[in-house]
């Protein structure tokens, strides 16, 4: 487990995307007037960031690949609303784009540390 987790890359990554999502949200409502899809991705897009601060309190290896792996998931989901927003036209295709590849880039990072964690933990079986 990293200790450190709160200061890690993928925790400042996912804080700056929580950040860039609650901006999303607030565009869509004012501007666009939409409110169900917008608030799916507001919940599951700092949702992320949620999970990986609490993968730093776990208090096991389990229970940290645990948070992680939810982390990863909403990642996931953040990514279907995400392009589900651009095919509806409520997102153009430049911030399309531009959210979408960070959230890529981020669920690229989680699943890299799931990976590791979980042949750590098949290593030290």
């Amino acid at each position: 487990m990293d200790t450190l987790l709160n200061k890690s890359i993928v925790y400042e990554k996912s804080y700056n995307f929580a950040i860039r999502i609650i901006k999303a949200h607030q565009y869509l409502v004012k501007e666009k007037k939409e409110f169900i899809l917008s608030k799916q991705l507001l919940r599951s897009g700092t949702s992320i960031g949620a999970n990986i601060a609490e993968a730093n309190g776990a208090i096991s290896d389990s229970d940290f690949s645990a948070k992680m792996s939810i982390a990863y998931k909403e990642c996931l989901e953040t990514k279907y609303w995400i392009s589900l927003l651009r095919d509806t036209d409520y997102f153009g295709e430049k911030a399309f784009h531009s959210i979408y590849q960070d959230a890529d880039e981020i669920g690229k990072i989680l699943f890299s540390i799931l990976k590791s964690t979980r042949i750590n933990k098949k290593l030290n079986s």
